[in-house]
């Protein structure tokens, strides 16, 4: 459907106001006159002056019959109508037409000789002015209607339409339909509620997954809070009621409260960590370092872990010197939660191969590991909040399902990012990149 311009579509509405009343006033001309002139022309002067001579130059044949047959041809082929009146007032001759006076031009004069009045003449033409302006005023009806029907059916039914699908969709009703127009303007703003409301459905949709993520949250936190609260008020139900008799025993009660409450110290810890990088609008307190620096620090703070299970790292693969301006807390701990990742999942005699290079404005580094690697649907949720693989739901190997999503977020707020992936030579590869600062 062709589109107009509302400034356009007025003119054009303006056109029709002055051309209508126009075309009603021709027609009605030609109607009563048959003919499109809208003025005598000579020929017709020429008649009427005859007309007028012959009355004048024959007053004593007025009432001869042969002479008003005479007048009465001429007059008749000049479209006039003569009437005469001698000079007592008697009517002495008429044309006999019957036309509507009210269409009638009439022009009466004397016919003098030495002051004396020998009588009058009335001769009548047509004035189709009475038509023309009827119809013109008809015209001028008709056009304002079929703009008031325009205007209704392209812009005021269109708007009247918009303006109840808005208090539709103000009223949660997104699958309103909403007319189109002709007029550009008003499908413009059409085309602009039609993006409001697929931006308003993609919102709830979201909220909705956000909701169900919210939800999933708080199961899995509810979870991994309840198991080792469970643990440790059983133990130390155990140590009240004086079932670890033996110093044995009572070491490894306690033992075992130690750890779960450094679980749930963990927990919370990261819990806070996770809260707060949900905050895009934290002010990060970036400086300039050199990021392999800070890199050997992460990996410094997991070499007792890695040593307690022969894990090895290689280092052969950095960059001399790799200058960003970040946060280096928070990359700290972005790094240090990918390398404990690493060092939980890689097994015994296991090797972690670190790299760190510069593409072009990048600084891209990568963490693999010896271990089993991300199944698909590892791959696929690797970084949602609180997901383990199926192979490590248990607290045997730690963990808290937070890790990799607390380093995805710190790494977006530093306008980089991560991804997951497997090795070709097996295990786990976490990439990573972060803009330079040249």
């Amino acid at each position: 459907m062709k589109k107009i311009r509302i400034r356009k579509f007025t003119v054009l509405c303006f056109a029709l106001i002055l051309t209508l009343p126009w075309l009603f006033y021709v027609a009605a001309h030609f109607l009563v006159t048959s003919t499109l002139t809208f003025r005598f022309d000579d020929a017709q002067l020429e008649q009427i002056e005859a007309a007028v001579d012959m009355i004048e130059e024959n007053v004593d044949m007025w009432t001869v019959p042969s002479w008003q047959e005479q007048l009465s041809e001429q007059v008749e082929a000049s479209q006039l109508d003569v009437s005469i009146w001698s000079g007592s007032g008697q009517l002495v001759f008429h044309t006999g037409t019957e036309r509507e006076r009210a269409f009638l031009r009439t022009e009466q004069f004397s016919i003098l000789e030495e002051g004396k009045v020998l009588g009058r003449v009335a001769i009548s033409q047509t004035d189709s002015r009475t038509v023309q302006i009827i119809a013109a005023f008809v015209g001028l009806l008709t056009a304002f209607m079929l703009v008031g029907v325009l205007l209704r059916k392209y812009i005021l039914k269109p708007l009247e339409s918009m303006s109840k699908g808005a208090r539709k969709i103000a009223e949660g009703d997104l699958d309103v339909q909403l007319p189109t127009s002709r007029i550009a303007e008003i499908r413009e703003v059409h085309e602009g509620f039609n993006v409001m409301v697929r931006g308003l459905k993609d919102s709830f949709q979201k909220q909705m997954e956000f909701e169900d993520e919210r939800r999933f949250m708080l199961a899995a936190l509810a979870h991994d809070l309840r198991t080792p609260l469970f643990a440790l008020r059983g133990y130390l139900d155990g140590l009240e009621r004086g079932i670890a008799d033996t110093t044995e025993k009572r070491a490894k009660y306690l033992a075992v409260c130690k750890e779960k409450s450094a679980q749930l110290d963990q927990l919370v810890e990261e819990l806070f960590a996770f809260s707060k990088s949900e905050y895009h609008d934290v002010k990060l307190n970036k400086k300039e370092f050199d990021f392999n620096q800070l890199l050997q620090r992460a990996i410094n703070s997991v070499a007792l872990q890695a040593q307690n299970k022969s894990i090895s790292f290689d280092l052969a693969h950095l960059e001399e010197t790799c200058f960003v301006k970040a946060d280096a807390h928070l990359l700290e701990r972005a790094l240090n939660n990918l390398l404990e990742n690493a060092v939980r999942y890689s097994p015994m005699d296991g090797k972690i191969i670190v790299t760190c290079e510069k593409d072009n404005a990048n600084l891209i580094f990568t963490i693999q590991d010896t271990g089993g690697g991300f199944t698909s649907d590892d791959l696929a949720r690797a970084f949602e909040p609180f997901y383990r693989g199926e192979a490590s739901r248990n607290r045997a190997t730690g963990g808290t399902g937070l890790g990799l999503a607390i380093a995805r977020r710190i790494m977006r707020q530093h306008d980089g990012d991560l991804v997951a992936a497997n090795c070709e030579s097996g295990g786990a590869i976490i990439r990573g990149w972060l803009p330079l600062n040249d």
